[in-house]
């Protein structure tokens, strides 16, 4: 069996149990995935299997990509991404559906891309507390200070400074799946994960689940 497989956030809401507790849920368009691709360790070096997902139209894919598409003839996808497992049992073709790797009770590592903030300052970015808004301070949303000039002559690498926020992957890990709704392609994850509406996120079992 595979560890993952892709899916489309498409929001948050909430779920009530039997006793009345209220569940915040996001909603996750979950597969159905299709096998393009199978990894061996004989010819690969490893095993996994390359899933499509999300259908596109036939004229926005490259002649290479059209050939690749058409060996598993279930028409061509926006997205490809490798997952590992046991693919044994896959052929290049096969469908993998949310129902198969998933049930209720799972706890999975979410992976997606957070939404872009664009260019921002240090305090937006980090949280910098900023300099004082009276008696004349002409400090307010600066960086200040980044460095010494005698020694050691140069800026650190990593120093937090103003620059591009957010547009890069986020894995959320140990969230539990509240419920699999195979009839719906859909699966609803406690919590919150990254990115905005309609973006491509991979839900795999968890790397290290908490006890």
């Amino acid at each position: 069996m595979v560890d993952g497989i892709l899916g489309k956030k498409l929001g948050m809401t909430q779920i009530f149990t039997e006793s009345g507790a209220r569940i915040p849920v996001t909603v996750i368009e979950a597969g159905p995935c299709t096998v393009v691709q199978k990894k061996l360790a004989e010819t690969d070096g490893y095993m996994a299997v390359q899933l499509g997902f999300g259908a596109q139209k036939a004229q926005r894919v490259n002649k290479p990509l059209t050939g690749h598409f058409a060996k598993a003839g279930q028409g061509v996808f926006r997205f490809l991404r490798e997952v590992g497992g046991d693919v044994a049992e896959y052929e290049v073709g096969a469908q993998i559906k949310c129902d198969e790797v998933f049930s209720a009770g799972d706890v999975v590592d979410v992976v997606g891309t957070s939404k872009g903030r664009g260019f921002q300052g240090v305090m937006k970015r980090w949280n910098f507390s900023g300099g004082r808004s009276t008696h004349g301070s002409k400090f307010h949303r600066s960086a200040g200070a980044i460095g010494a000039s005698a020694w050691p002559a140069k800026v650190f690498k990593g120093k937090k400074m103003a620059g591009q926020m957010g547009n890069e992957q986020v894995t959320v890990q140990n969230l539990e799946i509240v419920d699999v709704r195979a009839d719906q392609n859909v699966v609803l994850v406690k919590g919150a994960i990254p990115g905005p509406k309609n973006g491509l996120v991979a839900i795999r079992k968890a790397v290290k689940a908490k006890a």
